[in-house]
């Protein structure tokens, strides 16, 4: 099925590209998530009509993503787990554990905007997360793993 992408999306295009993309990847994500439109001669006319408020409105939503990235990348997070004596976790440290708390920390972030490339922390200690914003801002954030022995 042909789409044209209403915003940037990854490993895909940039706002207005009319791509093919496989039928269920279009009906089930992108187009009721609001990123694509099917791509028919009235749907394209309509786009460009709207093209510069669609830009704008990118444009808003990367500088809002940018200057939240800027406070997310400052903060540290200090999350404690029971764990062993030598720092090994009995549970994990998720991302859902993380994103909560950054929100408890007054950031907007989703639990699917949490990036972690080794996988569940299970040791105590000092770690790096990836946080994805936006497409076009990941930032890393400083997480502290305290484990509690009582």
């Amino acid at each position: 099925m042909e789409v044209i992408l209403l915003e940037k999306v990854a490993n895909l295009g940039q706002l207005g590209d009319v791509v093919r993309v496989k039928d269920g990847y279009a009906r089930n994500y992108l187009i009721p998530n609001g990123q694509a439109r099917r791509a028919t001669t009235v749907a394209k006319q309509e786009f460009e009509a709207r093209r510069a408020d669609l830009e704008k409105a990118a444009a808003e939503k990367l500088a809002a993503a940018r200057a939240e990235g800027e406070r997310v990348a400052s903060a540290t997070l200090h999350v404690v787990e029971k764990s062993a004596v030598d720092g090994r976790l009995f549970g994990s440290v998720t991302n859902t554990t993380i994103a909560e708390a950054l929100k408890q920390q007054g950031f907007k972030v989703e639990k699917a905007m949490v990036r972690m490339p080794d996988g569940p922390i299970k040791l105590a200690g000092e770690h790096t997360v990836t946080i994805a914003l936006h497409t076009d801002v990941v930032v890393d954030v400083k997480v502290v793993v305290e484990g509690d022995t009582n």
